[in-house]
């Protein structure tokens, strides 16, 4: 953002720009369109979903672990991918699968390699094999 906001100098340009931010932030639900097939639902992460991914993002990127992360929604899941470089493939997948909540979960931590490492019911105890590699050894 700090290269965007020093491009914006004018003021009406700055206004327009926190406006489109703030309305981004306040839309958190998707509105159907009357008339349309439930076809074109797609799965995303609740509010307290992302602030537990987003708790640990945020402990990764201060530790130098991780760099950025992005966020897709599909109609059947949802993937919060986390980069060690913008321009690489993603380090882990958190993926979020409604269809498999009554079988094995519906959280899955995925690594590079397209391994699983984790999955089940719980988004706290599926992302603690992510935080094993925030513990370091002390000396």
């Amino acid at each position: 953002m700090g290269a965007l906001w020093r491009t914006l100098r004018r003021p009406a340009i700055v206004l327009e720009f926190l406006t489109l931010q703030a309305h981004h932030l306040c839309m958190n639900s998707v509105t159907p369109i009357p008339g349309t097939r439930s076809a074109n639902h797609v799965v995303a992460f609740h509010r307290t979903e992302l602030n537990v991914i987003l708790s640990l993002y945020g402990r990764m990127v201060a530790a130098g672990e991780w760099r950025d992360y992005g966020i897709s929604t599909l109609k059947d899941m949802a993937v919060f991918s986390v980069f060690r470089r913008t321009a690489e493939n993603p380090l882990y997948r958190i993926e979020k699968r409604p269809k498999l909540r009554d079988r094995q979960g519906q959280y899955v931590v995925v690594g590079m390699d397209g391994q699983i490492l984790k999955r089940g019911h719980d988004l706290k105890t599926v992302l603690r094999v992510l935080e094993r590699k925030l513990i370091r050894a002390v000396d």
